[in-house]
């Protein structure tokens, strides 16, 4: 089966300073990767490169077969590439609603606005109930159940999810968690960049370990939790939170 994602021999970075050096990963339908490292490490980078946001200086970027290097941001929108930024970025003075409404603008998106306001409520119930309140007066577990449905609304086929746990409670990031598998389960892929190595390795079924700009190391999430590289650097003991281990299960 041809992967939904193939990054292949990526090179970018900013000015004349290198980020990612022949970084190559891919990504398989229905399937939750996350992409893990230390500040700095190019995660976000890798996210804004697939998305559209930064060209390539070097190398393919493979969706669906198709080297979409040179395709504009939008229209990778329309071709069902969707991201949750680093940091939620919701419009502070636009309602819930105004800032989901936001997140269809592609005209496929448009035609199944109805149908995705439905899902994204049923996610995260919360929203419906805070349908007309401004998002910059909600929690931050809010904001970014917020963000998450608002790519959502852009009907994606490939979701990709930015420090979802960033800032957050135990409590909240359990729930962002069991939504992401909810959502896989509908048959999207997911790629999510994480710090908190522990829980992104109990909800996906493979990772990549970035470090300075290459990818360091690679596996399933019961390899990579048993990597010597990944207990070092991350982990210092072998997880063992109950609660995340019931998320992965739900």
């Amino acid at each position: 089966m041809t992967p939904i994602l193939e990054l292949i021999n990526i090179r970018v970075g900013y000015g004349q300073s290198v980020v990612l050096q022949d970084v190559s990963l891919n990504l398989r339908e229905g399937e939750i990767v996350c992409l893990l490292g230390a500040n700095g490490a190019g995660k976000t980078t890798t996210t804004r490169v697939v998305s559209g946001l930064l060209a390539p200086w070097a190398g393919e970027i493979r969706y669906a077969g198709e080297n979409i290097a040179t395709v504009p941001a939008h229209k990778r929108v329309e071709l069902g590439i969707c991201l949750s930024p680093e940091g939620r970025q919701v419009f502070p003075n636009f309602s819930v609603y105004e800032n989901l409404l936001l997140g269809s603008f592609s005209k496929k998106a448009r035609l199944r606005r109805t149908e995705m306001f439905d899902e994204v409520y049923g996610l995260f119930p919360r929203l419906a109930e805070r349908r007309k309140q401004k998002a910059g007066l909600m929690s931050g577990g809010e904001q970014q159940m917020l963000a998450i449905g608002r790519a959502l609304m852009g009907c994606p086929k490939l979701l990709m999810l930015d420090e979802p746990s960033l800032g957050l409670g135990p409590k909240i990031i359990i729930d962002v968690y069991e939504a992401v598998a909810s959502i896989a389960k509908r048959g999207l892929s997911i790629l999510f960049v994480e710090q908190n190595v522990q829980a992104a390795l109990m909800i996906a079924h493979r990772g990549y370990v970035l470090a300075n700009g290459h990818i360091a190391a690679e596996g399933t999430s019961a390899e990579l939790r048993s990597s010597p590289l990944v207990q070092e650097a991350f982990l210092g003991k072998k997880p063992s939170r109950q609660d995340l281990s019931e998320v992965h299960r739900a």
